[in-house]
């Protein structure tokens, strides 16, 4: 049971998250299923919360770096690029692999997306990764398995 605890937390952390927590959950000898709905559940609660508060962290970072004295992080121009050249749905889509999905999100909401189509293409691309994570990981999990004991 705490391992499935784990898996949820893992999930909900920013760069651990789906892509490295579904493998290491089912690796491990945990349900693909459970692994794979508690991972959803903990990637999406936070993402879900960060769209929602994003106002209030917004206001937050400008009275703590001031407008004017904004550095762009390394993390933030690629997530630019992202955004010129995918739009909201290719961010979402490629952001676990390339800045993660709470990055992904917050970027998304920085460069104008609304809260609704942010939460909308969150949710679809971790319910994507989570399933395309999670079945392969069981899959070849299990083809590894079957042919180490037939031909072990």
């Amino acid at each position: 049971m705490f391992e499935y605890v784990l898996v949820f937390l893992g999930a909900a952390i920013p760069w651990l998250e789906i892509a490295l927590v579904i493998p290491l959950g089912i690796l491990r000898g945990l349900s693909p299923v459970w692994v794979m709905l508690l991972a959803f559940l903990g990637n999406f609660i936070t993402v879900f919360l960060l769209i929602v508060a994003f106002e209030r962290v917004k206001a937050w970072t400008d009275r703590k770096r001031g407008k004017e004295n904004r550095v762009v992080s390394n993390r933030t121009a690629r997530g630019k690029r992202l955004w010129n050249k995918y739009g909201l749905p290719g961010l979402a889509m490629l952001g676990p692999f390339v800045i993660g999905t709470h990055i992904a999100a917050f970027i998304g909401l920085l460069f104008g997306a609304n809260k609704i189509n942010t939460i909308l293409w969150m949710t679809i691309s971790i319910a994507t990764w989570t399933l395309v994570f999670g079945i392969t990981t069981a899959l070849g999990f299990n083809f590894f398995v079957v042919d180490y004991k037939v031909n072990g």
